[in-house]
């Protein structure tokens, strides 16, 4: 017969916590997610209405009257940083989606969704040359102009010319965070490969500084910030690659980085077609 030992083991976990704290542990993680719900909703609607003004100042001269360019630089770099707000919004909003396993199934060009993720990042980092990027229709040229901001894409495989199923916006998000990462932490230069015969594989690696080995297991973790002098520049908030993390294992997929001090750092991905 099993012993006391056995019922205070069942009563306890293993961290010593019972099943009433457990309980109550988890009441707590449900009632904080209900309340990011309802926060992630409300700020939809504020962020919509000072979008749509600021943009009316930039269009409607006519009606608001001219700006002179010291105003209009103001108001532009009002209106970027309110699209990024935005943009993390929408963000919380996928990962929170894909968490409960809600995708969005539909047949769609890898090629389009990386030009769309570049753009993205670059609307934010370099405002002039993605309104350069968005006018060029032709690929080569895209990828020269590309090229002269150290970013350099390749694409083989079967998905360079035939559809990927799966989310798009959700795939659209992690590429941007990757490229985002990279671009914060490059020297010079960042490459972009995305190929694949059945699950899709994305590579992102970029020529900074590198992760040390000690520190890379943390590097996933919420506002996660490597200990390094050399660093303290760089921006963000720290949940960008936690956020692709969640996602790309919501998705069924794999995630990994390869990485040294001093050596730059790559982040493979693999996600398998819904």
């Amino acid at each position: 017969m099993r012993g006391d030992g056995f019922l205070k083991d069942l009563i306890m976990g293993e961290n010593g916590e019972n099943m009433s704290e457990k309980l109550q542990r988890s009441e707590r993680m449900r009632e904080k997610e209900r309340l990011l719900g309802l926060l992630i909703h409300d700020l939809n609607g504020p962020l919509s209405i000072v979008s749509t003004s600021v943009a009316n100042l930039l269009r409607k001269t006519d009606r608001y009257g001219p700006l002179t360019d010291k105003q209009r630089y103001i108001i532009e770099r009002i209106s970027r940083n309110i699209q990024r707000a935005k943009s993390l919004l929408q963000e919380m909003i996928e990962i929170s989606r894909s968490e409960e396993g809600l995708f969005l199934k539909e047949l769609f060009l890898i090629e389009k969704t990386l030009r769309d993720s570049v753009l993205d990042v670059l609307e934010i980092t370099a405002p002039h040359t993605a309104e350069k990027l968005s006018r060029v229709e032709n690929d080569e040229k895209f990828q020269q102009t590309l090229k002269s901001q150290g970013i350099y894409v390749e694409l083989c495989g079967k998905y360079s010319t035939l559809p990927f199923c799966h989310d798009q916006k959700k795939i659209r998000q992690i590429l941007r965070n990757l490229v985002s990462n990279a671009l914060k932490h490059r020297r010079k230069r960042i490459d972009v490969s995305m190929s694949g015969e059945t699950d899709l594989l994305i590579s992102v690696e970029d020529d900074g500084l590198g992760i040390p080995v000690g520190e890379q297991e943390n590097i996933f973790e919420p506002f996660a910030r490597l200990n390094d002098k050399n660093r303290t520049n760089v921006p963000g908030l720290g949940l960008g690659l936690t956020g692709v993390k969640a996602l790309v294992e919501a998705m069924g997929g794999k995630i990994a980085l390869v990485s040294g001090e001093g050596l730059g750092t790559r982040f493979t991905i693999q996600i398998p077609p819904l």
